[in-house]
C-alpha cells in the first residue's frame, strides 16, 4: 500500500480519458437531440412533414473545409522539434549525474524530433496537394 501513488496517476489518468469520452457522446447526443426535437413535436401535433425540412433537419452538420491546413501540421512539427531538442538537452544533463540514463532520453528526443519532421514534411505535401487542387479547380471551371 506504500507505493500506490503511480498506480494512482495512471488510474486517475484512464478516467479521465473515460470521462473525456463519454462527455462527447453525450454532447453530440444532445445536440442530436436538439436537432430533432421540432420534428418529434411536429408529429405529436399531427402537422404535415414537408420531405424537404426532414431532409434539411436530418442531414449531418456541414463541415467548414474538409482540407487539411498545412500551417496546423507546420506548427506542431515546430513545437515538437523544440520538444524534441529539449529533451535531448535535458538527456546530457540528466547523463551528468547518471551517466546510463544519458542514450536513452537523449533517444526519445531524437523520435521526438523524427515526428516533428514528418509533420513538416506532411505539411509540405498537403501544401502541394492543396495548389495542386485548386489550379485544376480553376481550370476545369
Amino acid at each position: 500500500m506504500q507505493h500506490i501513488g503511480p498506480f494512482a496517476v495512471a488510474i486517475a489518468m484512464f478516467a479521465f480519458l473515460a470521462v473525456a469520452a463519454v462527455a462527447g457522446i453525450v454532447a453530440d447526443y444532445k445536440k442530436r437531440q436538439i436537432v430533432i426535437e421540432p420534428l418529434r413535436a411536429a408529429i405529436e401535433r399531427g402537422q404535415p412533414l414537408d420531405p424537404a425540412v426532414v431532409e434539411r433537419l436530418m442531414a449531418p452538420e456541414p463541415r467548414e473545409a474538409d482540407t487539411l491546413n498545412p500551417l496546423y501540421l507546420k506548427v506542431g512539427g515546430i513545437i515538437t522539434i523544440a520538444a524534441g531538442v529539449g529533451v535531448a538537452m535535458l538527456g546530457y544533463f540528466i547523463g551528468l549525474v547518471e551517466a546510463s540514463a544519458f542514450y536513452p532520453i537523449l533517444g526519445l528526443g531524437l523520435v521526438a524530433v523524427c515526428v516533428g519532421v514528418g509533420l513538416m514534411i506532411a505539411a509540405g505535401v498537403a501544401e502541394r496537394h492543396a495548389h495542386g487542387s485548386n489550379k485544376s479547380g480553376t481550370a476545369s471551371a
